[in-house]
């Protein structure tokens, strides 16, 4: 039963090639394309006015010299929704619930933003390992402590928005399951398991929006530390 569970967030191949790669380049093709005309249509004036939204929030408290990243955060913010909900769809497969790739977003952008601060500002990035005033006893310990803490961003970035899907996705083929096997044995309790799994995937609606969110939001979070 447990293999079963987990099948599903196994990479799908089709002919030894893998189907993940053909995940991440369909939510590209769902962004709408920039007309040449004066007036854009509902759907562009929508996303111009949530990117624009999105931009402001986000790096009004980072100095000038990071608002050359915001193209690149919205773009991964919008470019992680996309895959949270279309993987939410039924027989579709969700590239976000791989460790693998979310650690191969998480650990370049992070590496970005260390390097950054390093080559602008290095006595500003060196001196969030240790915190001002500590005794002189406890630097060795607290400059290793806070070098551990540095290095395991990236790892926390990852795990989060694995961990979060992955139990999400988990949950709704539990409770799936349990309806199924209800429906023939007491329909009234498969009824009540049914709404239950319906606001559950309003949840994880949510869920997948905000994870991406968040991601993006720790990595703004990470940038204004070393911009």
């Amino acid at each position: 039963m447990n293999v079963s569970l987990f099948d599903q967030f196994m990479s799908p191949t089709l002919f030894g090639v893998p189907l993940i790669a053909l995940a991440l380049l369909l939510p590209w093709l769902l962004f709408p394309t920039p007309s040449s005309r004066w007036m854009s249509n509902r759907l562009l004036t929508l996303q111009n006015w949530f990117l624009g939204q999105f931009t402001s929030q986000t790096f009004s408290p980072i100095n000038v010299g990071g608002h050359k990243w915001a193209l690149i955060l919205a773009s991964l913010m919008i470019f992680l929704i996309f895959l949270n909900m279309l993987g939410l769809l039924p027989y579709t497969f969700t590239p976000t619930t791989q460790l693998s790739m979310n650690m191969g977003l998480a650990v370049p952008l992070w590496l970005a933003t260390v390097l950054m601060g390093m080559r602008n500002q290095p006595t500003a990035s060196l001196g969030h390992l240790l915190p001002e005033g500590t005794p002189v006893p406890l630097i060795p310990v607290l400059i290793i402590i806070e070098t551990i803490s540095l290095f395991i961003r990236p790892l926390a970035l990852g795990v989060r928005l694995t961990a979060n899907l992955t139990a999400g996705h988990l949950l709704m083929q539990l409770i799936a399951t349990a309806a199924f096997v209800l429906l023939s044995l007491m329909p009234a309790a498969a009824i009540v398991t049914m709404m239950v799994l319906f606001l559950l995937t309003i949840l994880e609606v949510a869920v997948a929006m905000i994870q991406a969110y968040v991601f993006v939001l720790l990595m703004s979070l990470y940038l204004q530390e070393n911009v």
